[in-house]
């Protein structure tokens, strides 16, 4: 029984099957991902100055805000004493 499937092994290692029909030559599916990933870094590097575009304003610290702000250093503590 081992040398049977020794020999099926065997057989269907030689035999050569043909690729699949691509539906545009191999190199262009290289180029085809360059341009996608180019085209969004482009659109990334785009929204490289959107913080820039006014001042930082202070936020408001509420102490009755269900998720409180974990980088107001504790003033909404501080005031809520008050």
């Amino acid at each position: 029984m081992l040398t049977q499937l020794v020999g099926v092994v065997a057989t269907a290692a030689s035999e050569h099957e043909e690729p699949a029909p691509l539906f545009m030559p191999f190199w262009m599916f290289g180029v085809s991902i360059f341009a996608i990933l180019l085209i969004l870094m482009l659109i990334t590097a785009s929204f490289t100055n959107l913080g820039n575009r006014h001042e930082a304003v202070e936020e408001h610290v509420d102490p009755n805000k269900q998720h409180t702000n974990k980088h107001d250093h504790g003033e909404a503590k501080a005031s809520s004493h008050h």
